[in-house]
């Protein structure tokens, strides 16, 4: 056969660059972005292997457990044609020796199970007559799919937590019961699926990223975490998966994961792109995407790097992941964030409230006016005051007549960057509660603390502080926990707090990049 007549490669546009995403929870990874994390496959691979080529090696093993448009699965194939050119001349062995025994992927619907192997075999079927390979004797060749079930005890699946009532839809319709992570033993799971013991040396992925549970957005249930658990379980020689960045501040059940994550020397590369829609143009994930590199050899530390617009911004360091309960992000911040704890105060996430502070739900509401009422509370609600009986306020009854500095529990905006981080603090008199649209970030005997308290919460350096522990619009006590507490007694403003904790002007200019000024004409979002 000759060269010329066969290409993995991409047409004139590339097709991969031009399909939809099947949802914001089930991304296509563009072929760019899966070639970035190849690269650093390979230098991680060289590295530890005394500048060898992986692209050369005709007995790594790779494994996408999650695949949807093929995309890994192609990439590492190209590269593998044109690394093994001198081992295996002859390019229709080469072929037939890469796609049946190094390359293997699940797909995570029948759909994209189809779509994967069009994508690397040229042929919906692996053995059909358009197949670039003849190596194969079933139809699904290296890329398996079959229907699996959820296993359900009451209304949720034992395996990933998915909510019967959601995705129990009949024979007819995609369970979305992924095979990868619906099982208790993903090593005889793997024997089965590919008929035989298998090691592999790469899993690298981009796995779905929660699941239909009720939830939306960021409240939704993640299940990408599942998938880097259940691969580091079969002990790779090295995992690669892409992931939304809200693991490493927050994200709903991700706290033993993120605990996982940080304390695993193992993880040698982070590459983050926390800017909304730059990794995946026209995704909406907020907080961002990353991917990481764990290398079962290594021993830390972790070399993190952040890209804005395209390029690499700031410094890239080199640290251990374990020095906070949250991962900070930009290395420029680290040292800032330094200087802050070196004082050893107290942090304002214990001063401030958890959600429902009085106990009322979001859409709850009173009266329109305080009339008839025999003892009046007024109500800070979503978008409008109203008015309720003092004796309805049964959480935290004694608040009501302190004074109050109320911050929004959800802030942020559909901007692809954020700059404000907290809403404007509001000041509530005695005589107020609130519903949970509301925190109460602290509350006081009397107006002028109160007053001191909403300056603080105003300057960049308390925002930028929140920046640290925030990656959606979500703002919970948590997100308060680097801020210290600092005495009531004067209006802070930056200048003062600047000079309080030591920052260098090059600390103060980074800051100031991240953080707006916080000024009369900001309306709130």
């Amino acid at each position: 056969m000759e060269q010329v007549s066969f290409s993995l490669r991409g047409r004139n546009p590339d097709v991969l660059n031009c399909i939809a995403n099947l949802s914001n929870d089930e991304v296509f990874t563009p072929p760019e972005f899966a070639n970035r994390m190849l690269d650093t496959l390979a230098a991680a691979w060289a590295d530890r292997n005394g500048g060898a080529d992986i692209w050369a090696d005709s007995s790594v093993r790779f494994l996408d457990p999650c695949t949807k448009s093929g995309v890994f699965l192609r990439e590492v194939a190209k590269r593998l044609i044109l690394g093994l050119a001198d081992e295996i001349p002859d390019l229709q062995s080469r072929i037939d020796h890469i796609l049946t025994r190094q390359i293997f992927g699940i797909g995570i619907t029948q759909l994209t199970a189809y779509l994967a192997r069009r994508t690397l075999y040229c042929s919906k079927h692996a053995n059909g007559q358009h197949s670039v390979t003849r190596g194969f004797d079933t139809d699904s060749g290296n890329i398996w799919f079959e229907r699996v079930e959820h296993h359900w005890v009451g209304d949720k699946c034992t395996y990933c937590g998915a909510s019967q009532g959601k995705l129990d839809k009949g024979s007819g319709m995609e369970t979305h019961a992924y095979a990868f992570i619906h099982t208790d033993d993903i090593k005889a799971r793997i024997a089965e699926l590919f008929g035989g013991e298998m090691q592999f040396d790469v899993i690298i992925g981009n796995p779905p990223y929660q699941l239909e549970d009720g939830g939306f957005g960021s409240s939704a249930a993640p299940i990408y975490q599942m998938f880097v658990e259940q691969a580091l379980e079969l002990e790779p020689k090295y995992a690669v998966f892409v992931t939304p960045s809200r693991w490493m501040t927050g994200g709903k059940g991700l706290e033993k994961f993120r605990e996982r994550m940080l304390s695993d020397r193992r993880l040698r590369n982070i590459v983050d792109y926390p800017k909304l829609y730059e990794a995946f143009p026209g995704v909406k994930i907020r907080g961002g995407i990353s991917y990481f590199l764990w290398d079962r050899d290594n021993t830390g530390p972790c070399c993190l790097q952040t890209i804005w617009d395209g390029q690499p911004t700031g410094p890239t360091a080199e640290r251990y992941l374990d020095a906070y309960d949250v991962l900070v992000r930009r290395n420029e911040a680290v040292p800032i964030l330094e200087k802050v704890r070196a004082a050893g105060e107290p942090t304002l996430n214990s001063r401030v409230s958890t959600g429902k502070p009085f106990g009322f739900r979001t859409f709850f509401h009173g009266k329109a006016k305080p009339n008839g009422l025999e003892n009046p509370v007024k109500l800070f609600g979503s978008q409008k005051i109203s008015w309720i009986e003092r004796s309805a306020v049964t959480t935290n009854p004694q608040w009501v007549d302190d004074w109050k500095v109320l911050m929004t529990a959800v802030q942020g905006t559909s901007a692809a960057i954020e700059t404000k981080f907290l809403s404007k603090p509001i000041i509530a008199e005695p005589g107020t509660a609130c519903t949970e649209t509301y925190l109460v970030a602290g509350h006081f005997p009397d107006e002028q603390s109160a007053k001191y308290y909403a300056s603080y919460l105003r300057t960049r350096f308390v925002r930028f502080l929140v920046s640290l522990r925030k990656v959606t619009q979500h703002a919970t006590r948590d997100v308060y926990a680097f801020v210290p507490d600092v005495p009531l007694d004067r209006p802070w403003t930056d200048e003062m707090l600047f000079d309080r904790y030591g920052f260098c002007p090059e600390e103060i200019a980074f800051i100031e990049s991240q953080v707006a000024a916080h000024n009369d004409a900001w309306v709130d979002d």
